[in-house]
């Protein structure tokens, strides 16, 4: 946040375009680069997992989580689906993101991984239970799994939320007709 705010009165509102490109280095590679502190207990011990199988949550983790999210991003604007989902899933390792989540379900979409896509819909909306763009990609790949019961629960569960979203109207009615 201050780094932001610094970013920002320095280049002012697009200061993100300014920035260099990120470096594309695997996160295999990056793990052995990071140096524990010299001479600290424990400095070659690899560091405790959290609670629940989940990733470590270091700051140096969350922040190569973002970059590699960022990666798969513009995988994503370059059509390149395939790649965009193992950049995601890198990313997933190392902080689970309700956005994260929904990104890699697109790409699925876009795959025709319909049931991976509810998957990560269904993630995203463990974390963001009113979370709109999970519940319409999630509604999405179970209309082409042919669960029209559920497609519709969730679009109306979205339509709560947000009852003028003309996406989800529009899939309302394709649904209904099916």
């Amino acid at each position: 946040s201050r780094m932001t705010k610094a970013l920002l009165e320095k280049d002012g509102v697009n200061w993100r375009q300014k920035l260099p490109p990120i470096p594309t280095v695997p996160v295999s590679a990056q793990t052995r680069w990071s140096v524990p502190s010299a001479g600290a207990p424990g400095a070659n011990t690899p560091p405790a997992t959290a609670p629940r199988g989940e990733p470590a949550q270091t700051a140096a983790g969350t922040e190569r989580a973002r970059a590699l999210k960022e990666e798969g991003n513009e995988l994503v604007k370059k059509g390149n689906h395939k790649k965009a989902v193992e950049k995601y899933s890198e990313s997933l390792q190392l902080n689970q993101e309700c956005a994260t989540y929904t990104n890699r379900a697109l790409c699925y979409l876009a795959l025709k991984q319909y049931k991976e896509a509810v998957q990560d819909c269904t993630e995203a909306l463990r974390l963001d239970p009113k979370n709109v763009k999970a519940l319409y990609r999630r509604a999405q790949a179970l209309k082409e799994l042919k669960d029209y019961k559920s497609s519709i629960a969730d679009i109306k569960s979205l339509l709560k939320t947000e009852p003028k979203n003309t996406a989800a109207l529009r899939l309302l009615q394709e649904l209904n007709r099916a």
